[in-house]
C-alpha cells in the first residue's frame, strides 16, 4: 500500500506562538496538546518508513482574490492580513522540516482538494492510504478525511497532531469523522510500516 502523510495547515499563522493565533485559544491548545511536537514525531517516523510528505497550507494572493468574502472562516482574513502567499503567516512553522521532493498545496478553502493542484498530486504518487495530522480539526481535518474517503482513500488520523479551539470541538469534530477512518492514533503509536 502506497501512502502518504499529510501534514495540513501547519503554518505559522496558525500554530507559531508569534503568529495571529499564538496567543488566542487555538494558539493555546496547539501548545498544550504538544501539536508541533507530536507532528514533528510523526514526520520523523514517517520519514524513517519511506513514507511520503505532503504539505498543505491555507493562503491567498496579496489581493485576496480567490478569498470568499461572505466566508465566516476566511472572510477575515484580508483585513487580519492573515493567510498571504509568500509571508511568515504561511510558512510552515519552522520546527516541521520540509524536504526537497515532498508535495506541496497551497488551498483557498477548508479542503485541500479544491482548486489546487493536491488531487494531481495523490493521482500521480500512487498514494492508497493518507496519514493526516493539522489544525484545525474541525475544518482542514475534518475535510481532508471527509474528502478521502469519498475518493476511496484509507485514512489514518494521527490525534495528537490535531487542535482545535477547544478540547470540545476538537472531541466532537473527531467523534464525526472517526468513522470514515481506517485508523486513530498518536504520534506515539502511529506505524507507517503497517
Amino acid at each position: 500500500m502506497k501512502a502518504i502523510y499529510l501534514v495540513l495547515d501547519m503554518q505559522n499563522d496558525l500554530v507559531h506562538v508569534d503568529g495571529p493565533n499564538g496567543k488566542s485559544p487555538m494558539g493555546e491548545q496547539v501548545r498544550n496538546r504538544q501539536v508541533i511536537a507530536n507532528t514533528a514525531k510523526a514526520l520523523a517516523k514517517a520519514r524513517a518508513a519511506g513514507v511520503a510528505v505532503g504539505w498543505v497550507k491555507v493562503g491567498f494572493s496579496p489581493e485576496y482574490q480567490e478569498c470568499p468574502k461572505n466566508s465566516p472562516v476566511f472572510g477575515g482574513a484580508p483585513k487580519a492580513g492573515m493567510f498571504k502567499l509568500g509571508g511568515f503567516g504561511t510558512e510552515i512553522h519552522p520546527d516541521l522540516v520540509q524536504q526537497p521532493g515532498d508535495a506541496q498545496a497551497a488551498t483557498h478553502r477548508a479542503s485541500p482538494p479544491y482548486s489546487t493542484p493536491h488531487a494531481a498530486q495523490m493521482r500521480a504518487g500512487g498514494y492508497t492510504r493518507i496519514y493526516c495530522s493539522g489544525v484545525s480539526t474541525q475544518a482542514v481535518v475534518q475535510a481532508t478525511v471527509r474528502d478521502a474517503h469519498d475518493r476511496d482513500y484509507e485514512v489514518i488520523v494521527i490525534e495528537d497532531g490535531c487542535c482545535a479551539h477547544n478540547d470540545e470541538e476538537h472531541r466532537n469534530s473527531m467523534g464525526s469523522i472517526a468513522r470514515f477512518c481506517k485508523q486513530v492514533t498518536t504520534a506515539a503509536e502511529v506505524d507507517f510500516t503497517a
